[in-house]
This record gives structure tokens, sequence and C-alpha cells, in this order.
């Protein structure tokens, strides 16, 4: 239960919530050293880091899920112990997580109400239920029915269910955990009219972004918190410049550090690749040394053409080559043994194993090599995990932490790690700086330099066309399936890829007209 310590002194008229010397440590590691951090109704306080900060650590403080090992946390001038999510919601605080804490298989207005259903003589009253939730829904701006299955509903839209369950808990503080992450810009925009709404309704919102261009946008105050401190409170309209020099200690010169290697050998070709309704006779060459983009808008078929190519998904027709040799079709273990590899869009689902350690999945794609006689060399595994986890500067306790306690940019770290071990020498990049921070995104585009400098091929793929712009040798764009256009880096502007993305090819491809977010990260 919340528990009322003592009566400070009055909190300022409009203080809902304080944190004061807030302190948090994990074995072998200090996860949050004095932070302070306030809010007040009717603002979006950003609260900025970069991945490991520490930011996360703190939001599960107000949500229950760890307890403080110093401080003190205030509500409305009283000193409260948040022990669990009901104490949580008690005080009126509603977090929403990148991860969606939602049940597929059960109904919007279900996930709303999850546990807190009406009753009526003893059993749920489903009718009152939907009515309250349709009301919620409305108050969201969301057009979709109480009794559609989540699972039928896109990102966007799970990210108003999560917000009409914060509504239906009278939240007087909504913690938003990058909340843009994997939002067209279209979706972006609706979401901020809905913050402003509920800012200008009087709740206080906490607003976790590594976006620096929709702190201006959105924001109040911003919040900075560097290696577990927070190291300063500033207006939301300062630079992003000094955002950045606060979040890491430094000034970052160049955010786009490419640095262009002599092209060699095509590594990989790929000639008239084809999977009937889903991409049409596509090709392209990646060469030793480059990097190659790819953009296109939503369904355009990028992520497809990348899976196809490295085996997980089927292909109609067409070839794809590696430095010359055919490469069988629908098959992993054949892309892997010439040197393929994938760091997926959804590197938790799809690129690691959340609950081993980062020593196991780094060895992940060479456990085969490192087994001889039906035993694994254990000692020459871990040698090689702390090689790379160095050479990467994966920010860890050791190579025995799970990998489901690292902070997005480390976890991104881990997956290339594994493909740095394997000795790739195409690597396909899909969305591969989505959710991490500046500093980890130049330390990820300083590796890809490396990589290509030692005679790798990058393939990449992201919805933030800046980072395309900036990274890449050439561009490719794709639109409804069909490779449209290729562009040297020099000719190569938002302009001419969205002009080239918005053609519409002699295709049986199905459309989409949503645009990928053009928006810088």
């Amino acid at each position: 239960m919340s528990e009322l310590a003592s009566q400070p002194s009055a909190p300022p008229a409009a203080e809902l919530l304080r944190l004061e010397g807030i302190g948090k440590s994990f074995p072998g590691v200090v996860a949050l050293d004095g932070v302070d951090f306030d809010l007040h109704r009717g603002e979006v306080h950003v609260l900025l880091g970069e991945n490991g900060a520490g930011k996360s650590t703190l939001i599960k403080m107000l949500s229950g899920a760890h307890r403080p090992d110093s401080g003190r946390i205030l509500v409305d001038g009283k000193d409260v112990r948040i022990h669990g999510a009901q104490d949580s919601e008690r005080l009126g605080i509603a977090t929403i997580y990148q991860e969606f804490n939602l049940v597929p298989d059960l109904t919007v207005a279900e996930n709303i109400f999850l546990g807190r259903q009406p009753r009526r003589f003893g059993l749920i009253d489903r009718k009152q239920m939907e009515a309250d939730a349709a009301g919620l829904l409305e108050r969201v701006g969301l057009s979709v029915s109480p009794r559609a299955r989540v699972r039928e509903l896109g990102i966007a839209r799970l990210q108003m269910v999560e917000i009409a369950k914060a509504l239906s808990l009278r939240a007087r503080v909504l913690i938003m955990d990058e909340p843009t992450a994997v939002l067209t810009s279209d979706e972006v925009d609706k979401l901020f009219a809905i913050v402003r709404a509920l800012r200008d309704d009087g709740v206080g919102i906490v607003f976790i972004t590594h976006h620096l261009e929709e702190i201006a946008a959105l924001g109040d105050r911003v919040t900075v918190i560097r290696d577990g401190r927070s190291v300063g409170q500033v207006p939301a309209h300062t630079s992003a410049d000094e955002l950045v020099r606060l979040m890491v200690g430094r000034s970052i010169e160049q955010q786009y550090p490419r640095e262009r290697a002599e092209a060699g050998a095509a590594l990989l070709t790929v000639d008239g690749l084809s999977r009937d309704g889903v991409f049409e006779d596509v090709s392209f060459q990646v060469h030793a040394g480059e990097v190659v983009g790819i953009a296109g808008l939503v369904g355009a078929g990028r992520t497809e053409v990348a899976r196809a190519v490295f085996g997980a998904d089927p292909y109609t027709r067409g070839t794809v080559h590696v430095a010359g040799v055919p490469l069988r079709r629908h098959d992993v273990n054949a892309a892997v043994s010439a040197r393929i590899g994938l760091v997926p869009e959804d590197r938790k689902g799809q690129g690691l194993i959340l609950d081993a350690s980062i020593e196991e999945n780094l060895g992940l794609v060479t456990l085969r090599s490192a087994t001889r006689a039906g035993l694994v060399d254990r000692a020459g595994r871990r040698d090689a995990a702390a090689r790379v986890a160095g050479q990467l500067g994966v920010r860890m306790a050791g190579l025995e932490q799970h990998v489901r306690t690292l902070s997005g940019g480390n976890q991104q770290k881990v997956v290339i790690g594994k493909w740095l071990l394997a000795q790739s020498r195409v690597l396909i990049l899909d969305e591969p700086t989505r959710g991490i921070d500046v500093g980890a995104k130049v330390e990820i585009y300083r590796l890809i330099n490396e990589l290509t400098a030692a005679g790798a091929a990058v393939l990449m793929i992201s919805s933030d066309l800046p980072e395309v712009l900036g990274m890449s040798d050439r561009v490719l764009v794709m639109a409804q399936g069909r490779m449209v256009g290729e562009l040297a880096a020099d000719e190569a502007t938002q302009d001419a890829v969205m002009a080239l993305a918005v053609a519409t090819p002699n295709s049986t491809v199905p459309r989409s007209t949503e645009l990928e977010s053009t928006r810088g990260h």
C-alpha cells in the first residue's frame, strides 16, 4: 500500500510530483545516483538521456516496478512509498512503456478495463464497459470499435488504446516512454495533439524521447540524466547542440560521420527477385566497402526484400549471389555460411534471446563452429565475446548479464556483435538506430565505417530519411514492391527521394499511401 511518511512544507501550487535524491543499485551497477525531478500540473516535462543513463529505472520507481534505495518520492507534497502497480494507480500515475502492456486476444474495451471491469449483480457489465470505453476512445480521437480485438490494430492505434487505458485510471501523471519510436509523421502529429489536449486538461506528462526536434515542439522543460545522475534542467527551446552536450558530456560535431571507402567488387547481387503480391523484379548490387541505403514508403517491401535475401522468407523468382556464388533460396543456414548477417528491425523479438546472457547472445551464430565432438569451447567463446563487447563498447556489469536488462543501444550492439564474431562480409541493417539515443547512434555509424573500411558491404534500411542520406554511398528507392530509382550520394536529397517514393510503377503489388517518417532522430 501507499504509505504517507511525513508532512513537509507545502509544495508549489502547481506541483504534482517530486523526486529527490533518488538512488538505485543493481548487482555490479549503480543505476541512479541522487537524481532529482519534478512535474507540474498541465506541463510536458521531457526526460532526456542516453541509453543506459537511468531513465527507464527512474520511471519504474514511479510505476512500482522498482523501489529506490535512497531518496524520496512526493505526490502533492506528501512522501509516498510505491510498492507496486496498484499503489501507482491509486496515486494517479499511469505509465505507457515502449512495449505495450496489452493482451492481443482481448477486445479494446477488455484491455482498457482489465482487472477493473464494471460489474452488475456480480457479473461483468459488458454494455457499461463498452460504453465507457467508447467515451475514452472518442476522447483520444480513435475511431475503432470497443469490441475490436487488439491484435487487429496497428502500432499507432495500440498507442491510443494505451492512452485511453491511462485515462480510465483518471491519471493525473502520465509517463510516456518513447511513444513516437515507431510512428509515422502523421501519426506523431495526431499523438502530439492528444498530448497537448491532456496537458490543457491539467495532466502532468513525463515524456521520454530521443527525437530532439520533438522537444521544442511539445515540451515545456527538460531534465537531462547522464550516467545515473541528473545533470541539468533547461527550457524545452534549448538548442539541440546544447542538449546533446548535456546528454553525452561532449559535443558531437557530425551527426552522420560517414567515411567513404573505395568500393571494391560486388559482394551482394540481387537479380529479378520477386514474391507474388509483395515485391516484384527487384535488382541491385552492394559492393565491398559500400553502404547502400534503401528508402521508400510504408509497405514498399524493403524489409520483405531484406528477409528474402537472408533466407528468412521465401521468394518465387530471381536469384541472389554472394561474391559471385549463387545462394540457395529460403535457407538461413546457407546465408550465414555465405557470411551474410541480418540485424532485424525487431531486435528484441527476432535479434536477441532476452533472458540469455550477453555472452550467450554474442555466440549464437558461431555456436556450431565453437563445438567440437559435442562439447562447446566455453573459454574460447567467452574470450571472443569479451573481445567484441569491448570493441563495441557495450556498457554492462559483465558478460553474464541478461540482455533484457541492457539499454536499447547496448542491445543493438550485441545484435551487431554476433555478426562481427561470425565475420560477416555482407551486413543487412534494418532500422539499425530505431529507439536509441544520439550518442549510441554515432557509435553505430562509426562501426559501419569500420566495417566498410575493412571491406564489408552494408545494406541499410531506415525510416529515418536523414540517416539514409547521411550514411549511404548510394540510395535505392522502392515503391509498391518495385525498385524505382537509384541516387548517388551527391544527388540524394529528401525531395529527390520522395519524388521517386511516391511514383506509381506498373505493378500488381498493393499500394500504401502512408509515408515513412522523415524526421531526423
